[in-house]
């Protein structure tokens, strides 16, 4: 088990002061079998004239603030601290029924339908051509076998490019143009994993761990990965960006079915867009060793 501080501020500039809408913040992690928060604080500035905090249709924790008056910037921090504890990843045994592909979801089709239908499918469907690839040319293959092929996949034959403006590449655009961002990959893999039939999703929070970073300095960076769901084991974590299985190194804040229902934070301004300075978006992750029973 480690214990994590993470620090997440965000800060808004203006030319001249503006007016604040409503904001929407999913900052917190979700509580789960294997992370727990163990405290959280908001810092607001200026103080909103209203702040209340609802779960979304998800389960995912959104603060909602709104304002009054009017300022030339505007800042967000957000401190956690969690116990982080995952296990290894799941596999599924071999009487389950996700053992082999193609998945029979029986009576979870109903519930799991809306994380398998997909979006603005082309006419060549090259998205679903592209995840075909890694099917084995005869006999069947083992669910979770294909799966981290796809993932795998992705991370070999893709560049990474870190991306700061807003929004996601289509799969598309991320297979003609070769490169992409932890947002871009992994909404690749969950478009490819429904191209086959699979339930996948988007997931979004920070890195709990990062290569060449020793386990007792701070470092930061917010992630995105998919996550797939198999009968008999649940869902399953993927991390396209880095080939990796589960979530040793993932802390998830938000899971979603597509990306613009997991925005970090999202407001609104009133004023002139000649008025905006600019955001400066600051994350530290400090992992401490917690005693372990």
């Amino acid at each position: 088990m480690t214990s994590l501080t993470i620090r997440h501020v965000t800060t808004y500039r203006y030319r001249h002061p503006v007016a604040f809408g409503e904001h929407r913040m999913m900052l917190r992690p979700r509580e789960s079998h294997d992370q727990r928060v163990i405290e959280a604080s908001l810092d607001i500035n200026p103080a909103p004239s209203s702040l209340r905090y609802e779960q979304d249709d998800f389960g995912n924790h959104v603060a909602i603030a709104e304002f009054a008056g009017v300022a030339t910037e505007l800042t967000f921090a957000s401190v956690v601290y969690l116990e982080h504890s995952p296990a290894r990843a799941a596999h599924p045994g071999p009487d389950d029924s996700a053992a082999l592909f193609p998945v029979d979801y029986a009576d979870e089709t109903a519930d799991l339908a809306h994380c398998i239908h997909r979006h603005d499918i082309g006419p060549d469907d090259p998205v679903a051509q592209w995840a075909r690839r890694f099917l084995p040319a005869g006999g069947q293959i083992p669910a979770l076998d294909l799966l981290m092929r796809l993932s795998q996949g992705i991370h070999d034959a893709f560049v990474y490019r870190r991306r700061e403006a807003k929004g996601v590449q289509t799969p598309l655009e991320t297979l003609e143009l070769g490169h992409g961002s932890c947002r871009d990959f992994a909404l690749l893999m969950i478009d490819a994993a429904r191209s086959l039939g699979l339930a996948a999703r988007f997931a979004s929070g920070y890195l709990a761990t990062m290569p060449n970073v020793a386990p007792t300095e701070a470092h930061g960076a917010t992630h995105a990965w998919a996550q797939v769901y198999l009968p008999g084991t649940g869902w399953i974590d993927f991390d396209p960006t880095s080939g990796n299985v589960g979530k040793a190194s993932l802390v998830t804040v938000a899971v979603v079915r597509d990306p613009e229902q997991a925005l970090p934070l999202h407001g609104t301004f009133v004023g002139s867009r000649a008025d905006t300075l600019g955001m400066e978006v600051h994350v530290s992750v400090t992992p401490h060793a917690a005693e372990t029973n």
